[in-house]
């Protein structure tokens, strides 16, 4: 009979609450860990920064100063509140948006890569199919003949991939944040 091995978090990480010991490979409930309301807004604002900047190379250390934690923390916060990790999720946002260039745009697979981040051809196509189940050009070739008409490239990229509206040449982000006190009308 071997040891029976139980990880245990004795006291949870600073900002997170709602931990237990679990069996390792056991069918049992686990509580999801969750960050304390403090620690959720400065996600949010990382979370948010992904989903606004996906084409741009982000790091662990920018999304980190961003959220206003340890680079170790966010990293552990980020996976516990949202169920990814930062990389994860940026990879997901990376490819939901080629999947919508893909399907709409007559860009060719090589501009949709660059377009939302990707250096790397090899490395786009191989994510690409491991998120959903087929190749890039496969995936646009299966939209080619059905849908709408397809938005022409050179105006994609006149225009931009903006997903957000500029208003009086503001950047405003998906979620506005609440303003403190204050007259509500």
């Amino acid at each position: 009979m071997g040891a029976r091995r139980y990880r245990r978090v004795t006291r949870p990480p600073q900002g997170l609450r709602h931990s237990r010991a679990v069996r390792p490979g056991s069918a049992a409930t686990v509580r999801v860990v969750r960050a304390s309301d403090e620690l959720l807004v400065h996600l949010r604002r990382a979370h948010d920064l992904i989903d606004r900047r996906y084409a741009d190379p982000l790091d662990l250390d920018e999304l980190a100063a961003v959220a206003g934690v340890s680079k170790y923390h966010f990293l552990r916060s980020f996976a516990a509140t949202y169920g990814r990790t930062p990389v994860q999720y940026l990879t997901e946002r990376r490819i939901e948006r080629s999947q919508d260039l893909l399907r709409n745009t007559n860009l060719t697979v090589t501009e949709v890569c660059l377009a939302v981040g990707y250096s790397s051809l090899g490395s786009f196509s191989s994510r690409f199919r491991e998120m959903v189940g087929i190749s890039p050009s496969a995936y646009q070739a299966s939209f080619a003949t059905t849908g709408p008409p397809r938005i022409p490239g050179c105006y994609v990229f006149m225009h931009g991939l903006s997903d957000r509206r500029h208003r009086s040449g503001e950047d405003k982000s998906a979620i506005e944040e609440k303003p403190v006190g204050g007259d509500p009308s």
